[in-house]
């Protein structure tokens, strides 16, 4: 029973993994910009300075998004009651309040 409950707190703490949401929105956001480089008006890279920024910052976000999603995914988040067995014994007890 300890056991599943420790393996449910570890599914629940990587399903919230901030770097998978972060790696998520970078890629998603630089495979867009990537795509919309390629319609990008001669009149608008003049204004650049004949520069696909598009581009450029495009595959820029692909690059961090690879690298946060691989990170996570060589990194996993463990939950710290897996780690220690979830034994309540190894807790300090929480000291009662005085009334006044």
């Amino acid at each position: 029973m300890a056991e599943e409950t420790s393996l449910v707190k570890s599914a629940a703490s990587k399903l919230f993994d901030i770097r998978l949401m972060i790696g998520g929105l970078f890629a998603l956001y630089g495979v867009m910009l990537t795509v919309y480089s390629f319609f990008t008006s001669p009149a608008e890279l003049a204004k650049a300075a004949d520069i696909n920024i598009n581009l450029w910052l495009g595959l820029g976000m692909l690059v961090l998004g690879a690298l946060f999603l691989l990170w996570a995914k060589l990194s996993p988040l463990q939950h710290p009651d897996a780690e220690e067995g979830g034994a309540a014994e190894d807790r300090p007890a929480e000291r009662p309040r005085r009334r006044h």
